[in-house]
């Protein structure tokens, strides 16, 4: 994704800082009970661990930072889904605005909505996603996500489906 311009490469590092910190939390004392959604899950609602007053508080929870993760989910899933869909004269800004608008904006306050909107017109167009893959033609990329799209809408709901039943995705 770094190679995909400035913006994927803002959302990867951010990937990856909430990544080491699941994976600091697999490597500590408590790491067995992080071995999986699930087991995290219990454990830090069992804890007290996550925040369900909204306040902020435990910003380092396993449950905070794989929601925010999966929120990012959602909006790689929606813009890969245009993305695979999508024509030769087809819009990577528009496709990724709407995308966004569709799943992470409602996360985000004005500023940060404006400050994506603003990022996604530098987007490189359908043809340079496409290089950039690095798998083959066109039509190879399209089958590819189509290949990926239901594993990653799968991860999607099955987090979607535990955050749901724990009452944890806000």
């Amino acid at each position: 994704m770094n190679c995909l311009g400035s913006v994927f490469s803002f959302i990867s590092k951010d990937a990856v800082n909430k990544i080491q910190i699941l994976v600091n939390h697999l490597n500590s004392e408590n790491g067995a009970h992080y071995v999986t959604v699930q087991s995290m899950v219990k454990y830090e609602l069992d804890n007290q661990l996550v925040d369900l007053t909204k306040r902020g508080s435990f910003p380092e929870s396993g449950c905070r930072t794989l929601l925010r993760l999966h929120r990012a989910l959602r909006w790689l899933e929606l813009f890969l889904e245009r993305l695979q869909t999508s024509t030769e004269d087809s819009k990577t800004t528009v496709m990724c605005s709407e995308a966004y608008n569709e799943s992470l904006s409602q996360h985000h306050a004005w500023i940060i909505r404006k400050a994506a909107g603003t990022a996604f017109w530098a987007l490189s167009g359908r043809a340079t996603f496409f290089d950039v893959m690095n798998v083959g033609s066109p039509e190879q990329v399209v089958a590819i996500l189509g290949d990926a799209l239901p594993l990653i809408s799968e991860v999607y709901q099955v987090t979607e489906d535990l955050y749901a039943q724990n009452n944890i995705l806000e």
